[in-house]
């Protein structure tokens, strides 16, 4: 992104090739153009249910239970399950109907223009996090196929996935499309073996007590540090809604199509996650005898164990193929979804965006550095934490949507653009700064064994109160810096489709991604409001002068996304 000097024959701002590219820039930062969803509700749903093909789930799942037993650790992957299903239902909902991310849905969810940059981390940590691990798990692949030291599968790992993350929407559902098939045959493969050739290993499964003996019945304990491991992947909704967020608008026509599309592709990937953690603890206990308590924590080992006796000799090479496709597709939306989050992150603590596919860069470099530093031995320990900070944020952009929305105590729309939001907003931001302190705090005992174990559950619980509270106590103030009257709620314009020319790039964009600039004097698309690092929020005092947007350009069938600038 260059600022040139000749307004009058030049646009000010002139992005750079990738950032104008929405081809592959997919519209990274901005509301999604009516014009660029042009995907059917399955195609999308099918795209987004392709990225959790990862088996850092099988991982997740031995781990739990191996730990604290079948009893403890099966109820809390299935309690962990529920909650995020009925956490996902308004955040999917809400960013397919709006067309807008995890990032843009939080600044309007109670978090603020600046507030959110906090969560953009918190979401960039869950995507490098679980690259890092889903990318040990393909290097154990690579390892014990073919031989290849560890450091060097980690980089292997990660180069994979780059020709796919790199390109946009288009790109990835094509892959997500012809992998399926192999995917869904390999998952299933192993569990259809197991019931075929040993059935009875499921009664015992079923009474297993954990590695150490302790966990033959329910423990409490047990069920909250299972729990919290498996609630560290809560974060996966922002994930969906990076797809969902192509979504056709809905209409009285496809309404059915739509929402099965959406519940299927935002929560309802925890059903078939949870069913593959305790799927996954299946074949981690079976092969123990096999392959040691070290290996059965590594997807790839207990799962040759398992489609050993069906596939005889070739059984390794296929779970090897397994694998890798598993890891590409899920890996691939981690480094895709990381850059949308990074880029989020520094357009607006730097004012300045490249374009979304050297952040694809900066996400899987950090990744393999985890990878490099033995991330993957570390499993329970980093995703215990984590939990703790995302459950808060989750908690918070949901009671905001399920709570303070329907009673008025927030905009019944979500605003994402800096020129009609508050830096901060201390409802979403402060229910979930303190929801995470405390509950980090009961994770390392300041309260207790018992309080330490449901830390996540804590945190959980303190965002949802507090968002209704703080909204109550500040009156709602902080929600909008100041009425928007282009596209507001409030306002009936004649299309939203109709486009208009930002007066800083130059390009059209629909007015959904508009606003009216003081400084300007005219619309100015969201991006560059966003880069703007010198107009102070000027269309925020109390003396800005009323803008007129223009006239519209006439939408039409032509995406203004095929156009650079």
């Amino acid at each position: 992104m260059t600022d040139t000097l000749d307004a009058d024959t030049t646009p000010q701002r002139q992005y750079a090739p990738l950032a104008a590219n929405e081809n592959r820039e997919d519209y990274s930062l901005r509301f999604a153009a009516h014009s660029f969803r042009r995907w059917s509700p399955f195609v999308v749903a099918g795209t987004a249910l392709g990225g959790i093909a990862y088996l850092a789930d099988f991982a997740i799942g031995a781990s739990i239970v191996l730990t604290y037993g079948f009893t403890s650790g099966v109820l809390a992957i299935l309690a962990a399950a529920v909650i995020i299903f009925l956490t996902g239902i308004p955040i999917a909902s809400a960013c397919a109907r709006y067309g807008v991310d995890m990032d843009l849905l939080t600044r309007g969810a109670g978090f603020g223009y600046f507030g959110s940059t906090l969560t953009s981390l918190v979401y960039a940590s869950f995507t490098v996090i679980f690259f890092s691990l889903e990318g040990s798990i393909m290097a154990q692949a690579f390892d014990l196929a073919i031989g290849l030291p560890l450091p060097i599968g980690y980089l292997l790992a990660t180069l994979i996935v780059l020709p796919f993350a790199l390109y946009g929407m288009g790109a990835v559902a094509k892959m997500q499309t012809w992998t399926q098939p192999l995917w869904i045959a390999g998952l299933i493969l192993p569990f259809v073996v197991v019931a075929i050739r040993e059935p009875a290993r499921l009664g015992d499964f079923a009474a297993f007590a954990g590695l150490d003996g302790s966990g033959g019945t329910f423990s409490a304990i047990g069920f909250g540090l299972g729990m919290g491991v498996a609630l560290s992947l809560i974060g996966q909704i922002g994930e969906q809604a990076d797809y969902l967020r192509f979504m056709p608008e809905k209409t009285a026509a496809n309404k059915r199509a739509w929402w099965t599309a959406v519940i299927a592709a935002g929560p309802g990937w925890v059903i078939l996650g949870a069913a593959k953690q305790i799927g996954g603890a299946l074949l981690a206990f079976l092969a123990l005898g096999a392959v040691g308590e070290t290996h059965a924590l590594e997807p790839i080992a207990p799962y040759l164990e398992a489609v050993r006796p069906a596939l005889g000799p070739v059984a390794l090479t296929f779970a090897a193929i397994f694998v890798v496709v598993s890891q590409i597709k899920i890996n691939t939306t981690n480094a895709y979804s990381g850059s949308l989050s990074f880029a989020n992150f520094f357009s607006r603590v730097l004012h300045r965006h490249p374009g979304r596919v050297w952040y694809v860069l900066v996400n899987c470099g950090i990744a393999l550095a985890l990878m490099e530093f033995g991330a993957f031995a570390l499993l329970n320990k980093i995703l215990g934490f984590y939990s703790n900070v995302a459950i808060a944020w989750i908690g918070a952009v949901c009671a905001d949507l399920v709570i303070a929305k329907p009673l008025g105590l927030s905009p019944r729309y979500v605003e994402f653009k800096r020129a009609y939001l508050h830096k901060i907003n201390p409802v979403g931001f402060g229910a979930m700064v303190t929801g995470s302190a405390i509950s980090i705090a009961a994770y390392f005992g300041a309260f207790g064994d018992f309080l330490a174990a449901f830390s996540p559950l804590l945190a959980l619980v303190i965002a949802v109160v507090l968002v209704p509270v703080l909204a109550l106590v500040t009156k709602g103030r902080y929600y909008l810096a100041r009425p928007n009257t282009v596209g507001g709620p409030d306002v009936e314009p004649a299309d939203l489709r109709a486009t208009y020319d930002c007066t800083v790039c130059g390009v059209a964009y629909e007015l959904p991604d508009v606003a009216d600039c003081t400084k300007q004097d005219g619309a100015i698309c969201s991006l560059c409001c966003t880069l703007d690092a010198t107009c102070h929020d000027a269309c925020q005092k109390d003396d800005a002068a009323p803008v007129t947007l223009g006239m519209p350009t006439i939408w039409s069938a032509q995406p203004a996304e095929v156009r650079d600038v």
